[in-house]
């Protein structure tokens, strides 16, 4: 249930809040009290970088989507850095803001912020990324995180024939995860795993660096270049001999990466072709990667979808309505169960990006050129 701010109790105190206003406080932040029907409440939006083409685009749409129901926004983007993103949320509720959409940086490094969110009865939503170890996480807005694992790994396993012939390979797996202190990165590694563990099992696929725990395939901060450095090194290590025929990367700023490496390593000509490389986001970048024939899959999250769920929540908190949930059983953030809306990713490859990204228009097919 959304907390209602304290009303105003007094003639002094509503004489103070209307000369904030006349400062300008209230068109920087608002007040809770303005939220009636859209008109004057502001949200906060955190969100992780610039330095990734999605993170901007979902903070433009949802930007764009408040501001047509009648809300101010507050849009920051942390770059990266923990502190950083505190301290945008901290101002955000300093300067009153009535709900909070974050995307963080480190899931685990929010708890004193958010106290200080419920201590002025500010309502947060989760977006993509679950915050861990707080209490005051009211909504969770994402997509089914181990479903993306799902696609990246069946798109291997159908891409090397391994269910057609039963007996097919062995063919050589190098595996990527994301970011330790993204709490997506084990669902993503999840959902994977659990695909790929019959052919594992069976030796049909191969990890020949031997590295098959979470804790050893993480990629601080989902960062390119920490990506490909790790891949050099596996090619070094364990494919002097021999070639990797496939790798599990779980997003696309990674794969770009990974394929340097690769390239660097003499893959990607006709005596040596790339190995069967996924990724998720589409973003522009690997879309033009797969449509030239480099990196061969993403999984496409329409970031629109999200913002427009993450806006319907806010919308609904500030209605004193339930926002739409449709899972109330696999977010436990460690200090409770978070009621969540989750939807659905779509596997993206050379035959069906025109379909799927083109003609929806998430991506313009004049940024592919």
């Amino acid at each position: 249930m959304h907390r209602a701010r304290r009303a105003v109790l007094t003639v002094v105190a509503g004489s103070l809040a209307l000369a904030l206003a006349a400062c300008g406080q209230n068109s920087e932040g608002g007040s809770k009290d303005s939220a009636k029907g859209g008109k004057g409440a502001t949200i906060g939006i955190a969100m992780p970088t610039k330095s990734s083409e999605r993170w901007i685009n979902d903070g433009t749409n949802m930007v764009k989507q408040f501001q047509d129901l009648g809300y101010k926004t507050d849009l920051q983007f942390g770059e990266d850095n923990v502190d950083q993103q505190v301290a945008q949320i901290e101002n955000m509720i300093t300067k009153g803001v009535d709900v909070l959409v974050v995307a963080a940086i480190d899931g685990r490094a929010l708890s004193d912020v958010l106290q200080q969110a419920a201590d002025q009865h500010i309502e947060v939503i989760s977006y993509d990324r679950l915050i861990l170890g707080s209490p005051h996480v009211d909504y969770y807005a994402s997509f089914d995180n181990e479903k993306v694992g799902v696609l990246q790994a069946t798109y291997i396993v159908d891409k090397l024939g391994l269910k057609s012939g039963g007996t097919k390979g062995p063919f050589n797996l190098e595996l990527f995860a994301g970011s330790p202190d993204d709490n997506n990165t084990r669902y993503f590694f999840q959902g994977a795993l659990k695909t790929l563990k019959p052919y594992l099992d069976s030796k049909q696929l191969v990890v020949r660096s031997g590295q098959t725990a979470l804790n050893q395939v993480t990629t601080l901060r989902w960062d390119g270049a920490t990506a490909q450095k790790r891949m050099d090194d596996l090619l070094t290590k364990a494919y002097s001999t021999t070639r990797v025929d496939a790798v599990l990367s779980p997003y696309d700023g990674m794969s770009i990466g990974i394929l340097s490496a690769l390239r660097s390593g003499g893959y990607g000509t006709a005596a040596k072709p790339y190995p069967v490389v996924t990724g998720q986001d589409a973003e522009v970048a690997s879309v033009k990667s797969i449509i030239a024939g480099n990196q061969t899959q993403t999984v496409y999250k329409d970031t629109r979808a999200l913002a427009r769920q993450a806006v319907q929540m806010a919308d609904a908190v500030l209605h004193h309505r339930a926002p739409q949930v449709n899972d109330t059983k696999t977010y436990d953030n460690e200090k409770k169960v978070v009621p969540s809306f989750l939807l659905d990713p779509v596997s993206v490859d050379k035959s069906n990006y025109r379909s799927v990204l083109v003609d929806s228009g998430y991506i313009k097919a004049g940024d592919l050129t």
